[in-house]
């Protein structure tokens, strides 16, 4: 099925942005609104210890995983919050381009903000996400 997510792009802003400004969903999709993906092993320890991109990783394949059990997949997404625990644009950057992959053409609208800490030990990345679906 294909997605309802409208991709915007917005010509006459910045170039240097490489998602798209905004995005909408008809007025009748069902909205999925996804906890804060983490870096988490199934035991519940955190996974790539002080790995920024193993843990960004994770945080990917858990968001998905949450969006197979809500009805939708990744091309559902209508937009994303990526947090990363560092000042290090060079740590945001890396997080940033294992996302961008993950998403690859449907580049939905994003913020990047990196953080002092997050909620787990050890943890260094999460990501936020919202859907939408026509069923």
């Amino acid at each position: 099925m294909p997605s309802a997510v409208l991709l915007i792009r917005a010509s006459e802003l910045s170039s240097v942005a490489e998602y798209a400004y905004a995005a909408t969903a008809p007025k009748d999709a069902r909205l999925i609104f996804l906890a804060g993906a983490c870096p988490l092993n199934p035991d519940g320890s955190t996974a790539a210890l002080g790995d920024y991109v193993g843990q960004a990783a994770v945080c990917i394949e858990t968001m998905q995983g949450a969006l197979a059990a809500a009805g939708a997949t990744i091309e559902d997404v209508i937009s994303t919050r990526v947090l990363v625990a560092s000042s290090d644009r060079g740590d945001l950057g890396a997080v940033w381009r294992v996302v961008a992959d993950a998403f690859g053409d449907h580049d939905v609208p994003s913020t990047l903000l990196g953080v002092t800490v997050l909620g787990y030990e050890g943890q260094l990345v999460e990501i936020e996400a919202v859907a939408a679906v026509v069923d």
